[in-house]
């Protein structure tokens, strides 16, 4: 039999090449759905909610008038805080969700994120 490359026979190392083609493909287009997902937390009972894009930005943030007590603005920030944190745990769970159907749960060294 024909030695390929570094001592893999020629077709062996084909193979793996398109397999890491293929992987390469899934994982663009895993990237790109995660950018475009969006999560909402909330905290307070839903009195403050933050949404946030896959691309860790947050998109809006909505705060119900009786969340906003003018002599206790610490609370309200607590609230901001936990609904952006909130949010952000949701989208790096999706991430990790699309991250693990590509690569079949094994994960990437070092992380992404």
């Amino acid at each position: 039999m024909a030695k390929g490359f570094n001592g893999f026979p020629g077709g062996n190392m084909q193979a793996l090449l398109q397999q890491a083609q293929k992987m390469q493909k899934e994982m663009q287009k895993a990237q790109v759905e995660a950018e475009n997902f969006e999560a909402e937390g909330s905290a307070g009972g839903g009195a403050v909610k933050c949404k946030v894009s896959g691309r860790y930005e947050v998109v809006s943030v909505q705060i119900q008038p009786e969340a906003a007590d003018p002599g206790d603005v610490e609370v309200l920030q607590d609230m901001v805080k936990a609904a952006a944190n909130d949010a952000l745990a949701k989208i790096k769970a999706n991430f990790d969700q699309k991250l693990s159907k590509v690569t079949g749960g094994a994960g990437m060294p070092g992380g992404l994120l």
